[in-house]
């Protein structure tokens, strides 16, 4: 004979089922609901690592064509120079060999990196500048004072280049009954660099509509690299007086 059981024959089970329903029911909602924001959680970092990667490769791709629009206009400058001395058989034809090349050499293979050694772009910049004082000789007044200590200071390449190639733009390219000038100090201090470079230039230069972008795309160029690679670590002020032209960068070079 068949025993079926039932579970109305069992009301003291059927009392604790029911009993114990609520419990169950909450435990489940606990864990799926752990679940799901477990989900949600791992998939919100995934979309920012993501977002964080794409974000870096396309700072990358941007650092890489903002450095690529270094003025190329000062070696075809100085290429003409150089020939120009060659037909004279001027003894300073050499010297501006070796500085072209090492400024070349510098820019083609060491500026490949994020960061170089301070000492290797003051370098570059001397080089800059001992080649001006070539082309340009007696007609400007050409200071570079340095201070503090630059060993093991590391800075982005080619970043302060651009001042020099403006402030040449606006007192060599200009008619100035004095002498052109263009002064530049560089300091360092517990890993703070200030560098400042002033040159005269004409009144007619004088814009007070817009000081920030006086100096064109090599100065807007520099400071979006700056606030791509030293973000809330700089400080650009671009003062345009009547007869000079000043800029001072105060820059945090770590962390």
């Amino acid at each position: 004979m068949a025993l079926h059981l039932k579970l109305y024959d069992f009301p003291t089970y059927q009392y604790k089922l029911f009993e114990k329903q609520t419990g169950y029911f909450f435990v489940f909602i606990v864990i799926s609901g752990f679940t799901t924001i477990g989900n949600i959680v791992v998939d919100w970092f995934a979309q920012i690592t993501l977002r964080q990667q794409l974000e870096n490769k396309n700072m990358q791709s941007e650092l890489q064509f903002l450095k690529s629009q270094i003025n190329p206009h000062f070696f075809f400058n100085t290429l003409n120079s150089l020939y120009s001395l060659t037909l004279k058989k001027s003894d300073l034809a050499p010297e501006i060999v070796i500085k072209l090349s090492d400024m070349m050499r510098y820019m083609l293979y060491e500026c490949n990196e994020k960061k170089v050694n301070l000492s290797k772009e003051i370098l570059y910049l001397q080089n800059y500048l001992d080649l001006e004082k070539l082309r340009q000789g007696n007609s400007i007044d050409i200071k570079f004072d340095i201070a503090g200590s630059i060993e093991n200071e590391l800075i982005a390449p080619l970043l302060l280049i651009p001042f020099l190639e403006n402030s040449f733009k606006h007192s060599v390219n200009t008619s100035l009954d004095t002498i052109r000038y263009v002064h530049i100090t560089l300091n360092v201090n517990n890993h703070l660099l200030n560098f400042s470079i002033a040159n005269n230039k004409s009144s007619a230069e004088y814009n007070t509509e817009n000081l920030s972008l006086v100096g064109g795309i090599g100065l807007e160029n520099v400071n979006r690299r700056l606030q791509l690679i030293y973000p809330n670590r700089f400080e650009l002020n671009i003062l345009n007086l009547p007869q000079e032209y000043c800029v001072n960068l105060s820059l945090k070079l770590t962390d």
